[in-house]
């Protein structure tokens, strides 16, 4: 980029910021004006709370401009930071419980939740000290350049050659540096403090928490269900044959022979169904040789042609291999029962300091990665670890599925 250019460009973000850091200045300053104006000490009452309400409504838009500028101009994302509202539950009363209060209607529960977020959050105490450093840092620099044009346009208007000469200069030389000092100072004053990131990581922790304790009851349901209609009930019919076979022995030695016959059958049956609710619990193969001929493992038994790509041996906490390979697995399916997929590719890898997995089907997509069922559930599997999960399924296809989990042995 040519000098000009960077001249032009610098330009033209400084004016951006000096107006994007002037407009909370400029309500307190139209305020004061209107008070003078008026005169008598009483009536500035009004001004100073039109003041007030302007500055709560101006600050959350600034600061989101000033997250967005920085983002375009740099690159750098600054996490917003701000409360999330909860959930609106409906009590057998009727009444609608938001966390802080009990309403009629769920509009009206939602509407006061909003209202309490809005206003009880800590994230304003820090977008107004925002506003106010912004004002004596980066709206002074992000100044001179328009001031130099300024400055330029008197001195060749009024006759003063000299004057319009050192404003250009001013305004060519500091133009493609006046608005750098904004980022260092959005990034530094916007970005959430140790006690917000703290109260979020507790409210994630906590939802992390009741999810694992809900799949966990679910789990255990699972099993006592598939052990109730499956294997115990094939063995109780197992006793009842050995006992009836044991009584017809002596009347009856063939018909005693052909009950333990079934007997026999019934109990490799449920051995067989053991053996799969234990594989659905973890897979043995899992815990022998790890997670990527696991992974082989389950392809070779998929009914897509499915071909894995691992980087390496990986040996990981079992936990993270249990909770990676399900999640497989639940992709793996939902190829086969919804995008009518004929091919996948299943790759494990390192990126730095996390493992990541791709799996990949040549699907009709359409996969909605923000819906509720399968997809939620891995989601919030991985959280656990502070994992990810990323889908791209556009209609038509292919599916994408990106797993991350943060692994500081690998």
């Amino acid at each position: 980029m040519s000098w000009v250019a960077s001249a032009c460009v610098g330009f033209v973000r400084a004016c951006v910021v000096l107006v994007v850091s002037v407009l909370v200045p400029a309500v307190w300053a139209s305020a004061v004006a209107v008070a003078i104006w008026w005169g008598n000490p009483w009536t500035w009452i009004a001004p100073l709370v039109w003041a007030c309400v302007g500055t709560l409504l101006l600050l959350r838009p600034v600061c989101r401009m000033a997250r967005s500028l920085v983002v375009r101009w740099t690159g750098t994302v600054i996490p917003a930071g701000y409360r999330e509202l909860g959930p609106v539950t409906q009590l057998s009363t009727g009444y609608w419980w938001n966390g802080y209060s009990y309403e009629r209607s769920r509009r009206d529960a939602e509407k006061d939740l909003a209202m309490r977020v809005r206003w009880m959050d800590p994230a304003n105490w820090r977008d107004l000290r925002f506003a106010a450093v912004l004002v004596v840092t980066a709206s002074l620099t992000a100044a001179v350049p328009p001031a130099g044009v300024v400055a330029a346009v008197l001195g060749f208007t009024r006759s003063m050659p000299l004057l319009g000469v050192a404003g250009l200069v001013v305004a060519g030389v500091s133009a493609p540096y006046a608005w750098r000092v904004f980022a260092p100072v959005a990034v530094r004053f916007l970005r959430p403090t140790p006690a917000m990131a703290l109260s979020d990581r507790v409210d994630e922790l906590t939802a992390q928490r009741a999810d694992a304790t809900i799949a966990q009851a679910a789990e255990i349901r699972r099993i006592e269900r598939d052990l109730h209609d499956g294997a115990q009930a094939r063995l109780v019919a197992l006793g009842l044959s050995l006992a009836t076979a044991e009584k017809l022995m002596e009347t009856d030695p063939r018909q005693a022979k052909a009950l333990l016959k079934e007997a026999r059958v019934g109990a490799a049956t449920s051995l067989s169904e053991l053996r799969e609710l234990v594989r659905g619990i973890n897979p043995p193969v899992l815990n022998e040789r790890g997670l990527v001929d696991a992974v082989r493992a389950l392809a070779m038994d998929s009914p897509l042609e499915t071909s894995v790509v691992a980087d390496g041996e990986l040996r990981l906490d079992p936990p993270i291999e249990s909770a990676l390979y399900f999640g497989i697995a639940e992709l793996v399916t939902n190829a086969v029962k919804h995008s009518r997929a004929t091919e996948a590719q299943i790759t494990i890898g390192r990126e730095e300091i996390a493992l990541v997995v791709l799996v990949e089907d040549n699907g009709r997509g359409g996969a909605d990665g923000d819906a509720g069922g399968g997809i939620a559930g891995l989601r919030r599997r991985l959280s656990a670890f502070d994992g990810t999960l990323e889908i791209s399924s556009p209609a038509g296809g292919p599916t994408r599925a990106r797993m991350t989990v943060p692994c500081e042995s690998l």
